[in-house]
């Protein structure tokens, strides 16, 4: 944690798509360490048994992995069905579902770089919101994260940029329908330092503040996690108490 009180959340049940992915490892660590119940869909048992490895000893008995595809409407439909029905109910989702695409500009993409990069990320997040907002308890939070591509063009990486600002609205229109019964957020990255790159944010600062979020009590909102000070800033705000 960034804060000198670490936040707890025992027995929070947190959905993490996208877990397995660079940025997701550090979500998932952070929710570890508070100690909630955190459900990590994966490709396959090997992916499973690789994701738990890189853990090491935080892939405790409060880790549960499932092997389950995600990325269509039924399958992300069955996989919430699932957790709420062998956990008891489902209190969060962070969402770090996504990847990087670069190469061609606008006017030479394939059709398969518009179903790999845009259509296929978008439709999975689509998928997950749409099974899982409804069932959300009255705490928690349902968080997307994108990255700075979401707001700003990246050359002969339009794709990915278009695909972010497309979830980032996304998450705009699901906090203006949702109004006070739900809360979701959006974290808009800057570059993160993880196993695969460094950038200007560690992955585990932003799941300290994506634990931060589920444990608040603040409305929707678009958050910048671009470094350290901001990491701390939003944590910071995130736990001064939100009036009823």
């Amino acid at each position: 944690m960034t804060t000198a009180d670490p936040i707890v959340l025992p027995g929070h049940r947190v959905l993490v798509p996208g877990g397995t992915g660079a940025v997701g490892e550090g979500v998932v660590r952070a929710f570890l360490a508070a100690g909630a119940e955190v459900i990590v869909p994966t490709r396959s048992k090997e992916r499973s048994e690789e994701f738990r490895d890189l853990l090491g000893a935080a892939a405790d008995e409060h880790l549960h992995l499932i092997v389950h595809d995600y990325t269509t409407f039924a399958g992300a439909e069955d996989l919430v069905e699932q957790v709420v029905r062998f956990r008891g109910g489902l209190d969060s989702v962070v969402a770090p579902i996504g990847g990087w695409w670069q190469g061609r500009g606008l006017t030479e993409i394939t059709e398969g770089d518009w179903s790999d990069a845009f259509t296929g990320l978008a439709t999975a997040h689509m998928a997950v919101l749409r099974a899982a907002l409804p069932r959300l308890g009255s705490t928690g939070a349902y968080t997307v994260v994108v990255g700075d591509s979401a707001t700003w063009p990246v050359p002969r990486s339009g794709l990915v940029s278009m695909e972010q600002a497309a979830v980032l609205m996304m998450q705009r229109v699901a906090a203006a329908e949702a109004g006070a019964s739900r809360r979701v957020y959006a974290m808009v990255l800057g570059p993160v330092t993880s196993r695969l790159a460094e950038g200007t944010i560690e992955a585990r600062q932003v799941g300290d503040v994506a634990v931060a979020i589920s444990a608040g009590s603040a409305p929707s909102a678009s958050i910048g996690v671009h470094d350290a000070a901001e990491a701390e800033k939003a944590i910071s705000a995130l736990r001064t108490p939100f009036p009823s």
